[in-house]
């Protein structure tokens, strides 16, 4: 989830300079493609304890990944289910080639993503800064602050005249758990033609995540009608 970054957000957000050592190497391997047995952290592994308000943003959920609901679609040959990824998120790395093209314009290309896998939530793909068109971002004023990466900045797409406002968003200073994202930016797919590994990606329902949706996804996804306490 993401919410405004309140004052009382602000003042807590310096938690995540109590992250452990360990993580904080987990995490510097990761961002340089050395990825272990095919996964990164859960978000909440080995870190120490977060303050109350946090933790109570973080427990509010009704779906954590243990069992599929009755709703949950059934699966196709070759789909996974978004109802299987956990709660607290999984990073894991993502080898398969994501693009991003804006009006036939390269805006990102990468085989060293990072997917963020939540349950009820299409992945979102974080890519490394060095293989995204960066001369095409632009910083905008505010943020925003997530229970489980942190503050986010946003950035816009411009080129020339053309320009999608806040279109990306980064976490530079991750909570702990969510260090291998700080050199990394995502992208919302509207608007924009984005792919990993040749499949087709098509926005999250709601307009307010930023997850992909692939055909080898099976759903139904956070931010349809009726899904807010999902």
């Amino acid at each position: 989830m993401i919410v405004s970054l309140s004052a009382e957000a602000k003042v807590h957000s310096g938690w995540h300079s109590t992250r452990s050592k360990t993580i904080m190497g987990a995490a510097a391997n990761a961002s340089h493609g050395r990825y272990h047995s095919g996964r990164l952290a859960q978000m909440t592994s080995s870190t120490p304890s977060p303050p109350t308000w946090l933790q109570a943003a973080r427990e509010q959920w009704n779906w954590r990944g243990q069992a599929r609901p009755r709703f949950a679609a059934e699966l196709r040959p070759g789909q996974t289910s978004v109802w299987d990824f956990p709660r607290p998120p999984r990073l894991a790395p993502e080898p398969r080639e994501v693009r991003i093209v804006w009006c036939g314009l390269p805006v990102a290309c990468s085989t060293r993503a990072v997917r963020v896998l939540e349950t009820a939530h299409p992945p979102t793909y974080y890519i490394p800064w060095e293989d995204v068109a960066r001369n095409l971002l632009r910083l905008q004023p505010g943020g925003s602050f997530c229970e489980w990466k942190g503050p986010a900045r946003y950035w816009s797409l411009v080129d020339g005249d053309r320009y999608l406002q806040s279109h990306a968003w980064s976490y530079p200073q991750p909570l702990a758990g969510a260090e291998a994202l700080a050199n990394c930016v995502a992208f919302y797919a509207r608007d924009l033609t984005c792919s990993v590994g040749g499949l087709p990606a098509t926005p999250q329902p709601g307009g307010f995540y930023g997850g992909w949706v692939t055909p080898d996804l099976a759903g139904p996804f956070k931010g349809e009608p009726g899904s807010e306490n999902w």
